[in-house]
């Protein structure tokens, strides 16, 4: 039986009735099917109206529903001008990377008038995920909600919220954004700053012609409600709180944590965040709000998205309590916040952290500028791991991979830096030029690995949220200034670290994680951030097949986009 719904975006009560009926839903009828049609409608936001790429006319997106260990089937149809392709942001797609989405990376895109189903298993998964394009900066309008729900039967290890929603947080150009990134790119600089932040699409009533565009909570005092949170912006990590109300975190990107009450949160695009809240406080309306966190001397938009908590009953004449939000560079705040998550760790929810390393890899991340003699300043900005910027081929690496294709990629990206140098010192203006080339990683089947990942002082340091596809990993440890390897894993959390599929690197900072290769194929690793990532801050993982066909990838579907 097929099941589709709308995103919950437009309404609350339209949420709780999809949720609900989606909770009635048959056990037995495991798979879902989705149709996502691309196309172009006209939005307006600001005062200013402009044609967006969307799926299925909505913006946001529609949610997503399924259940751990169901099937999902999304037939998408692109009617838009653009290429398109869509990736399930923490999904594993287990031994099926076909379904991940990533442009020439997994697959070639979905051109227009074509179609292409993504079929892929929700396995040992359940919580809040999301989808988004993952071709040029078509990301900053499409894309939505993954909610999956735990098996029948099996609690969540937490009070059951009276009701739950999705808090989305994005950005919102007034122009046209792969026009401004087109025209920046032949200048060699980044694209402007977004001009406003939205929650659920909307910017909030801060901004000029934005009353109708606020986003609206309705809560019964007393009640305990659950919010999904996703950061979905293209190039900001957020902080978000809510005026006069605590936050329980109970789960990120789709894992659950200890349990820790707080009044902000941080999360970096692509994270995703659950947290449960009370409606303990005397009946009125209150601003939710979200900010960037920007502890560099780099330009964000620094304006305030705003969303309402309203008190059942209560006057929409009431003016919203506004909360405190933490100075946009105040690192102690970002720090702390990450300190505190940890994985639940219990023996119904392990955490599973390789003790034994295999595989040590430590790469650095830095900022550059090579030639371009058409570019404004003779220079064109650019970004690498261990000084290698990737390019994107124009076949799929999964393919290439499989079929065995020479010539499209090498697998000899080195697993150190090629020249050590005091990574976090003085800033370094000199000598930016970096190397190209599409070279991956190869990974045994099964190995565990260990990656450090160094921000550096090249033009400047800067916080940088890495995404891993087709795994979770653990963040053993974290740190200011350059990584020790002498002395810094004696300090690691080998126990309970947070289990991710997302994770900042701290400004002029490290960041350990470990996981185990036990998914073949090949996984892209890149920045989170919209800008880095066309920069070439990126590199992908070739995971051999294991010893057995179970352990392998699956053949390609029939219906594969052709390159």
């Amino acid at each position: 039986m097929a099941m589709q719904l709308d995103s919950c975006f437009g309404s609350f009560f339209l949420c709780i009735f999809c949720f609900a009926w989606f909770l009635t839903f048959p056990a037995e009828a495991a798979m879902r099917k989705y149709q996502f049609d691309i196309g172009v409608k006209n939005v307006s936001r600001l005062c200013h109206a402009k044609p967006i790429v969307t799926v299925n006319g909505r913006f946001p997106g529609p949610t997503i529903y399924a259940r751990e260990g169901d099937r999902v089937l999304v037939k998408l149809t692109n009617y838009a001008k653009y290429n398109i392709s869509i990736h399930w942001h923490g999904l594993k797609q287990f031994r099926n990377g076909w379904a991940d989405g990533p442009a020439y990376i997994t697959q070639c895109p979905i051109k227009t008038g074509h179609s292409y189903t993504y079929d892929f298993n929700v396995t040992g998964q359940r919580g809040t995920l999301w989808w988004h394009a993952h071709i040029l900066w078509l990301r900053a309008t499409v894309y939505g909600a993954i909610v999956i729900m735990p098996k029948e039967g099996t609690m969540f290890p937490f009070p059951k919220p009276h009701r739950e929603t999705e808090i989305i947080l994005g950005e919102w150009w007034n122009s046209d954004v792969e026009t401004l990134v087109n025209r920046a790119n032949k200048m060699g600089l980044p694209p402007p700053t977004s001009d406003a932040h939205t929650i659920n699409g909307k910017p909030g009533s801060l901004f000029p012609c934005s009353l109708k565009h606020t986003f609206s909570m309705e809560v019964e005092a007393g009640k305990t409600y659950l919010l999904r949170i996703i950061n979905a912006a293209l190039n900001d990590e957020l902080f978000f709180t809510i005026a006069g109300h605590n936050m329980t975190v109970v789960e990120i990107d789709a894992v659950y944590t200890k349990p820790f009450t707080t009044r902000v949160i941080l999360i970096a695009p692509g994270q995703t965040t659950n947290v449960l809240i009370k409606a303990d406080q005397p009946p009125s309306r209150y601003f939710m709000a979200a900010r960037p966190f920007m502890d560099a001397p780099v330009p964000v938009d620094n304006k305030t998205v705003t969303a309402i908590l309203h008190y059942k009953d209560i006057p929409k004449t009431v003016i919203p309590s506004m909360p405190k939000l933490p100075a946009p560079n105040n690192t102690n705040v970002a720090l702390s916040y990450n300190k505190r998550l940890k994985s639940l760790n219990t023996p119904q929810f392990p955490a599973k952290v390789p003790l034994k390393v295999d595989r040590h890899l430590f790469y650095t991340i830095g900022l550059g500028a090579n030639p371009c003699s058409s570019c404004q300043n003779g220079t064109k900005l650019t970004a690498s791991l261990n000084n290698i910027t990737f390019v994107m081929p124009k076949v799929g690496l999964l393919q290439a991979h499989y079929f065995n294709i020479k010539g499209v990629f090498k697998t000899d990206f080195p697993d150190q830096p090629p020249v050590p140098f005091n990574y976090t010192g003085a800033p370094l203006t000199a000598n930016l030029g970096t190397s190209l080339g599409t070279r991956l990683s190869k990974v045994a089947f099964n190995s565990t690995v260990e990656l450090v990942l160094q921000d550096t002082n090249l033009l400047t340091v800067e916080s940088h949220p890495f995404h891993l596809h087709g795994f979770n990993f653990f963040v053993v440890g974290s740190g200011i200034g350059n990584f020790n390897p002498s002395k810094d894993p004696a300090k690691f959390n080998l126990v309970d670290p947070p289990e991710r599929n997302t994770v900042g690197v701290p400004t002029g900072g490290w960041t350990a994680i470990r996981f185990r290769a036990d998914n073949p194929g090949v996984w892209f690793m890149h920045c989170h951030l919209e800008l880095h990532t066309m920069w070439g801050l990126k590199m992908a993982f070739v995971v051999e097949n294991g010893k057995s066909p179970e352990e392998s990838i699956i053949p390609p579907p029939m219906d594969l986009p052709p390159c």
